[in-house]
C-alpha cells in the first residue's frame, strides 16, 4: 500500500507549482483590497494622522509602482472642490467619521467602512458635513499627477442661465 506522500508527493513541494503572488496589485479589485487590506492595519496609519483647522491634512503613505496611496484628514466643514484626478482611477476608502461626495446625480454620505472606485475623469467633491473629523486612504494608479478643479454645479448652472442664447441663422 502507498503512503499519501507517495500518492500525491511532497507537500512542501507544491508551492512551486503555484503561480507567484504579485507583489502589487494589477486590477481595480486588487487596488480596493489593498485599500481596504490598509484600512485594516489601523495601527500603522492612526499615528499618522493629523488635523489642520487651516488645510486639508495630507501624508504619501505608500508608492508602488504606478500607484500611490494617500491618508487625509478632514475637520468639519473641509472639502476638496469640485475636481477630477486627471488619467488617474482610484479607490477611496473612509477609515473614520463620515463624508460627502457630490456628483452630479446629487449626494452620496460615505460612513467609515465604505469605498467608492472611480475612473479617469469622474467629477466629484468630497466634503466633510459631519461635526466630527474623518479620515479617508486614496490609491491613485496611476499615481495622481493632476487634479483639475471644476465649477461648482451651482456655479455652472448661473453661468448657463445668464448667457443669452444666439439664435441659430
Amino acid at each position: 500500500m502507498n503512503s499519501d506522500v507517495q500518492i500525491a508527493g511532497d507537500p512542501l513541494a507544491i508551492p512551486h507549482l503555484l503561480p507567484p503572488v504579485p507583489a502589487h496589485p494589477a486590477t481595480v479589485a486588487g487596488f480596493a483590497g489593498l485599500a481596504r487590506s490598509i484600512a485594516a492595519d489601523r495601527a500603522a496609519w492612526a499615528p499618522l494622522v493629523r488635523y489642520d483647522a487651516t488645510t486639508r491634512w495630507y501624508h504619501r503613505l505608500r508608492t508602488g509602482p504606478g500607484y500611490e496611496v494617500w491618508l487625509l484628514s478632514w475637520v468639519p466643514g473641509q472639502g476638496s472642490g469640485r475636481h477630477d484626478h486627471g488619467a488617474s482611477s482610484g479607490v477611496l476608502t473612509v477609515l473614520e467619521g463620515e463624508l460627502t461626495e457630490r456628483v452630479e446625480t446629487g449626494p452620496r454620505t460615505l460612513a467609515a467602512g465604505a469605498q467608492r472606485v472611480f475612473a479617469p475623469g469622474y467629477v466629484h467633491e468630497v466634503v466633510n458635513d459631519s461635526l466630527t473629523p474623518a479620515v479617508s486612504l486614496h490609491v491613485y494608479f496611476p499615481g495622481l499627477t493632476d487634479m483639475p478643479m471644476h465649477p461648482s454645479q451651482a456655479a455652472a448652472d448661473r453661468a448657463a442661465a445668464a448667457s443669452p442664447e444666439v439664435p441659430a441663422p
